[in-house]
């Protein structure tokens, strides 16, 4: 699985959002390019969380995450 992993924080505390794409269906270069904007509607829709940063990549199956 591919994942959009956006780190944002509310005040002082951070967390970790993810999106998780089907690498059959979208490229690693794919969500690197259309990233920005899925970050900008993420952001529009969540307005009192601050952006971090975010990044793709390939999602572990042996972590997880809570």
């Amino acid at each position: 699985m591919l994942e959009l992993l956006i780190i944002a924080c509310l005040q002082d505390q951070c967390r970790e959002f993810s999106k998780l794409y089907d690498p059959a269906e979208v490229s690693l270069l794919t969500c690197m390019m259309s990233g920005q904007s899925e970050v900008a509607r993420w952001q529009a829709a969540y307005p009192e969380w601050q952006v971090d940063r975010w990044s793709c990549g390939e999602r572990s199956t042996r972590a997880a995450r809570l």
